[in-house]
């Protein structure tokens, strides 16, 4: 009897020891989940002697919950893709100056990651290599080989390749999502190759060079400002590259897909969308430029005073990588709701000029919360209804006191045939919204059309004045006819 209730305590601690395991577990994995909304695994490219450079960097992503795996550029392990299939969510590569790599990165092994949903994070160099020959199938305009952007203000003691950015003074069209929050406060240094941007509507830039910079090479100028530009518009054939036109961080958003939230009409991949990110020197995410202080000359009632400001490199950084790992503007369409009006259930077709309601709900990925929220922030959405050509255009406005929730009401054309609700958003910086969803449109039934329409009065009082005239007619002829029947009876 003994050996049996200790067979029972034995069974209930290790039944007890393996939920509270399990229990653990559970708990590290969610508390272990990163602020992506498309995976944790992260795969940086970089040589192992350079990791101590980028450190903050690299904790800054441990510590979002991101799983971070370094890789030398000339290894071949761990694969990029194995089976057709990637082996990480996001891959950063750091390995700006080196000229060659191992097999499986390639320029066309990144497209491919980017068509399978990978995120990526590319960091161009003074030399060329494999991302130089791939910036231009971006609609990346380069300046000649070995031309750094310079700068000569502010006046410092840096070289004039080593250039504070101020953020605050970027300006970010109304219809692109803004890469940098207001929590970047410090200037950004950079150091590295800028470029142009041609007009692709899947690119837009996140950070411009400063007004007053330009693309040169001051090894061969004499040390005069004037001698490095005469250089450096006659070494870059058309002209100068210089000005705020120029961008040091861009980002590209595919359009694999459309985005989660398709309709019955979707087909497979559509939640492979994939975002890149162009920055023109890996010194950007640097240990170096993180703790290096910025100094300013403020004035003050007693003179010019020299202050010293922390950089935002950290912060900024850890955005830019946050928004190509998919933190942050991550939108998808979560139902989608449809019937007549005074109506709720749902209908197989509608009749021409029936009155439809349209309904959608948005949500936003929250990388504070790990979770989908409602979202309310789209002032331009639109609906579609389309038989090969939009017949209806509508706005799709957000409903007041339903979070989340875009309505809207509109008339079906006076045409039968198959139709398609559409939504199709596409703002830079957003993931791209694309939700479709089929439905007929047929001609009322033979009892469906009204007894009388008001527009054929004028017909129908002709043919009723027509058969009361032919009425008074017949009887006006056959009254004559009696009459002189009776007058022949008499005479």
């Amino acid at each position: 009897m003994r050996t049996r209730s200790q067979s029972i305590f034995s069974f209930s601690c290790s039944l007890f020891t393996l939920l509270v395991a399990i229990a653990t577990l559970v708990h590290l994995s969610s508390a272990g989940k990163s602020a992506s909304s498309t995976g944790d695994s992260v795969l940086v490219i970089l040589e192992p002697a350079k990791k101590a450079e980028y450190s903050i960097f690299l904790n800054g992503l441990e510590d979002k919950g991101y799983t971070v795996t370094i890789r030398a550029p000339k290894e071949e392990q761990p694969l990029l893709i194995e089976a057709g299939l990637p082996n990480f969510s996001h891959v950063v590569l750091l390995a700006s100056d080196t000229k060659n790599f191992a097999k499986d990165i390639s320029p066309q092994a990144l497209v491919q990651l980017l068509s399978l949903g990978t995120n990526l994070v590319l960091t161009l160099g003074l030399k060329q290599n494999l991302l130089t020959s791939l910036a231009p199938e971006f609609s990346l305009l380069l300046p000649p080989p070995a031309t750094p952007l310079v700068s000569f203000f502010p006046e410092r003691s840096d070289s004039p390749s080593i250039i504070p950015i101020d953020v605050s003074h970027q300006s970010i069209p109304n219809d692109t999502f803004s890469v940098l929050s207001s929590q970047v406060t410090g200037k950004v240094w950079f150091s590295g190759t800028a470029f142009a941007l041609n007009s692709n509507p899947l690119l837009f830039p996140i950070l411009h060079a400063p007004l007053e910079s330009f693309a040169a090479d001051l090894s061969d100028a004499s040390g005069r400002v004037s001698d490095a530009l005469a250089d450096a518009s006659e070494k870059g054939g058309e002209g100068l590259w210089a000005g705020s036109s120029l961008s040091v961080v861009a980002g590209f958003q595919t359009l694999i897909g459309g985005g989660t939230g398709h309709g019955a009409d979707a087909g497979l991949g559509e939640d492979n969308q994939a975002r890149a990110v162009w920055v023109g020197g890996s010194s950007l995410f640097s240990d170096e430029f993180a703790t290096k202080k910025v100094v300013e000359k403020v004035q003050q009632e007693r003179g010019m005073k020299v202050v010293e400001n922390p950089s935002g490199n950290t912060q900024a950084a850890l955005e830019i990588a946050g928004w190509a790992f998919q933190e942050r503007g991550v939108l998808r369409i979560d139902e989608v709701t449809h019937h007549k009006v005074n109506q709720t259930g749902p209908v197989e077709m509608y009749t021409n000029n029936d009155e439809i309601v349209y309904t959608t709900r948005i949500s936003s990925f929250n990388p504070s919360t790990k979770k989908w929220e409602p979202y309310l922030g789209l002032k331009d959405l639109q609906l579609e209804f389309t038989m090969l050509d939009p017949h209806v255009r509508i706005a799709l406005p957000p409903v007041s006191g339903k979070s989340g929730v875009y309505s809207t009401t509109f008339r079906a054309p006076d045409r039968h045939g198959v139709f398609k609700f559409v939504i199709s958003y596409k703002r830079k910086g957003f993931t791209h919204l694309l939700h479709t969803l089929s439905i007929p449109v047929v001609p009322p039934r033979h009892d469906g059309y009204p007894r009388f329409l008001s527009a054929a009065w004028p017909y129908y009082a002709g043919a009723i004045s027509t058969s009361v005239g032919f009425l008074v007619f017949c009887a006006i002829y056959i009254a004559g006819e009696a009459k002189e029947e009776k007058r022949s009876k008499k005479e």
